[in-house]
């Protein structure tokens, strides 16, 4: 499970135990994601292009501007990528990655009085290692190792975090004809790959989390159904991390098209998620989701 550094960001922060070298964030002795609370990571997308804020934060005071927003709502990580990952979305290069994110990350640490967690959120290698070294503390990979597997090979060498994420195929083509006959089983033992891989590549069992990946190669009754099934995941004793932030499924089930309305949806999913055990929660929304996993845990400690 992924730790924090004994800090305080809001209502909803935790004293979580950390581990660095001085002067190294490469070398950051994180092996475990453990809380008292559920944590919320902040969605920082510095695109031009993704499905709900593409564009809003593509500059860097613009960005720093939401980064102090989410702090002062109580989020525990913030997710920063440079590239969408939305269906029908192109890949972006490496160097085009590292031009967006590196910038806000140093930004973060070298502006803003805080210990917050970041997490880079990439499939490639090249750019996560880029993230590390300008300060990003864990790794969080949409393919689950599959676009690059040396990213795995990073995230033992550096005993990073790594978040392991179920998807097919590439977000262009992912949602051309998806297909399961029992996806929670399906992307649990597709999960159990990935896990395998990363422990093979020398990755520690406790530096894995792994994500579902709603909405990611999935039809509207296959997010729902895994959602029902959230226990299954939380059973395999990893860390898990639910993104169903705005996401169109629940546009469909709410007679909603614009995924800003979606806010109140989101925040449902995740009290339902903490009720099922999980642990992390993906949101664009940090406020209302911290609310909702604040009320959530309440509830569940009183079982």
């Amino acid at each position: 499970m992924i730790s924090q550094f004994n800090r305080r960001t809001g209502s909803g922060s935790h004293a979580i135990l950390g581990d660095r070298h001085a002067g190294s964030r490469l070398a950051c002795g994180i092996h475990t994601i453990l809380g008292d609370k559920p944590l919320i990571m902040g969605i920082l997308n510095v695109t031009p292009d993704s499905f709900s804020d593409g564009g809003k934060f593509s500059g860097l005071n613009e960005a720093i501007q939401q980064v102090e927003l989410m702090l002062s709502e109580g989020v525990d990580i913030i997710d920063i990528g440079g590239e969408s990952t939305r269906p029908g979305s192109d890949s972006v290069a490496a160097g085009e990655q590292i031009r967006r994110v590196v910038p806000v990350i140093e930004a973060i640490r070298q502006q803003l009085n805080s210990d917050v967690l970041i997490s880079i959120d990439t499939t490639l290698s090249e750019v996560a290692k880029a993230a590390l070294d300008a300060g990003a503390d864990i790794i969080n990979d949409v393919s689950g190792g599959r676009d690059d597997a040396a990213i795995l090979t990073l995230a033992a060498q550096t005993g990073v975090p790594i978040i392991l994420m179920h998807s097919q195929g590439m977000p262009k083509t992912m949602q051309d004809n998806p297909h399961y006959e029992n996806v929670a089983q399906e992307v649990l033992d597709a999960l159990n790959e990935s896990i395998e891989a990363a422990l093979k590549a020398g990755v520690k069992k406790e530096a894995i989390a792994i994500d579902p990946g709603i909405g990611f190669a999935k039809r509207k009754q296959d997010n729902i159904d895994l959602l029902a099934h959230l226990d299954k995941l939380v059973a395999t004793g990893f860390p898990v991390l639910l993104g169903t932030s705005r996401k169109r499924f629940m546009g469909t089930i709410c007679d909603v098209t614009e995924p800003s309305e979606l806010v109140t949806a989101t925040a449902v999913t995740t009290a339902l998620g903490v009720m099922a055990g999980v642990q992390m929660f993906r949101v664009h929304d940090v406020k209302e989701n911290r609310q909702a996993a604040d009320v959530a845990w309440a509830i569940k400690q009183s079982r």
